[in-house]
């Protein structure tokens, strides 16, 4: 029985390939969640690890496809396996890497079938970033329900 299929984020089974893979599903994901926060998270810390542990690399800067306010900025390119990701950059990466230019929109990352739930647990397991649950606003603003009192005409509230 092979179980890298059935259990992908057993931590015994992970790769760099299954990282790559789950850090692609999730940075997907995370363009075009409601909440991307955490998603967002979850990548970075992942490729810090992975750059610190040697198994990822930086290959230079990047022009931003969406700058902020309309000004100039560089992402950071980082290799890990067959894939490639952006992070923010670091002062030190700005003396310590070459400018790359315009980002080459032709160059695409191989597709992958893991689906979110099982990347977000490869990288969970990796990292050992656990999911927070936002606190419920909606119990905040509901009410509790009380019945109106209706007295007879004349009868005072007390």
């Amino acid at each position: 029985m092979n179980h890298d299929r059935k259990f992908p984020h057993a931590i015994e089974k992970i790769t760099i390939d299954s990282l790559s893979q789950a850090l692609f599903i999730v940075n997907r994901h995370a363009k075009t969640a409601t909440n991307p926060k955490f998603l967002y998270k979850l990548k970075h810390e992942s490729l810090k690890k992975l750059i610190e542990e040697g198994k990822a690399k930086k290959i230079g800067l990047h022009f931003s496809k969406n700058p902020r306010n309309s000004q100039q900025q560089s992402d950071v390119l980082v290799e890990c396996g067959r894939y490639t990701f952006h992070i923010p950059p670091t002062k030190l990466d700005f003396a310590e890497l070459p400018h790359l230019g315009k980002l080459d929109g032709t160059i695409r990352n191989p597709k992958s079938t893991l689906s979110l739930n099982q990347a977000k647990k490869v990288l969970q397991s990796y990292t050992g970033i656990a999911e927070f649950e936002p606190p419920s606003d909606h119990r905040k603003k509901q009410h509790s329900y009380q019945k109106p009192i209706f007295k007879k005409l004349g009868e005072r509230y007390t």
